[in-house]
């Protein structure tokens, strides 16, 4: 009968990559990790891992369990959350992976409430003031690649409709905001293009600016190049950083044009021109969590904080002068 502890110790390690990873993330040393596989292997019947240089891989045999595995542990995580719910819940840490923007602006009302005095158990929304969050700011990409290690227990990403974002279809996902991507100018050379405050942009017609982007690691530098590419031109960069309220002060300063998240808008900055697009490209922010987890009252808590707190960030910014919805 294969060990299921044996079965977890693989998946590490096609998520992890080397037995040290393995090792490291499950509190275990090398060799520990080493003849598990072994015995793993012996009670498959059939090679798991191979060698391949000085690392190991999955052989079909070994892919075809780490499969599997999931499905296991997905049903054991939904068990432990069931019996979470049936005992009242069990309140501890959640950890959170989310990109800049979302942890700017959905996370922080979270700790606000959390440690507030309108959270007692009976409030409706089942959180609990001794369920505490661990926060890291991270890429989409990399979150998911966190859930995926086990390593976090959310991850808060996004994905454009220029560029669709998958995960795996057994993980539990849920939209929490769609927010439209704005062009942001300089007010004068808004109507030097000819565009009046709140009108729709043609990027087409934009071409010869200057533009301000994200760096190139980001999947909102790749958001830019597909819009851009799809109204016929190739961005002239003149300025790149990851953090938009630098991009949108440079904007202010007339530096050049950029494509702005409404969400990614900092809450106080110079006056820009802010403009939806003739051809409209849209951001969604969902959350992703692993197969079984999501009814955990601990993880369900912040869920439905975060809902709660989305749902108002939207009526909110719907209402702002400027950031049309």
């Amino acid at each position: 009968m294969l060990d299921v502890r044996r079965l977890r110790i693989l998946q590490h390690l096609a998520a992890y990559g080397t037995v040290a990873a393995t090792a490291d993330a499950l509190h275990l040393t090398a060799p520990a990790v080493s003849q598990h596989l072994a015995a793993l292997q012996k009670e498959a019947g059939t090679p798991v891992v191979e060698k391949h240089g000085r690392t190991l891989r999955l052989t079909a045999a070994g892919e075809l369990l780490v499969a599997h595995t999931e499905v296991i542990l997905a049903e054991l995580a939904a068990a432990e959350s069931g019996l979470a719910a049936m005992k009242g819940g069990r309140r501890g840490t959640v950890r959170i992976s989310a990109f800049a923007s979302a942890a700017r602006t959905l996370v922080p009302p979270l700790f606000e409430r959390l440690a507030g005095p309108d959270i007692a158990p009976g409030n409706g929304t089942g959180a609990a003031r001794d369920l505490s969050l661990r926060l890291s700011v991270q890429e989409p990409d990399e979150a998911l690649d966190e859930l995926h290690k086990r390593s976090t227990d959310l991850a808060l990403v996004h994905s454009y409709t220029v560029l669709p974002r998958s995960v795996p279809a057994a993980w539990e996902q849920s939209v929490l905001m769609e927010e439209p991507v704005l062009l942001a100018l300089h007010p004068d050379r808004a109507g030097l293009e000819g565009l009046a405050a709140g009108q729709p942009a043609d990027l087409s017609r934009l071409a010869h600016l200057p533009w301000l982007t994200p760096g190139p690691e980001t999947s909102c530098y790749e958001m830019i190049q597909r819009a851009c590419g799809a109204a016929g031109f190739v961005p002239d960069i003149r300025a790149a950083s990851s953090d938009f309220s630098v991009l949108t002060a440079l904007a202010a300063a007339d530096a050049g044009a950029v494509l702005v998240p409404r969400m990614a808008l900092p809450d106080h900055t110079a006056p820009l021109s802010l403009h939806p697009l003739v051809r409209p490209v849209s951001r969604t922010v969902f959350t992703v969590s692993r197969a079984g987890t999501g009814k955990h009252p601990d993880l369900r808590a912040v869920l439905d904080l975060l809902h709660e707190t989305a749902t108002a960030l939207d009526d909110r910014g719907g209402n702002r002068p400027g950031r049309p919805r």
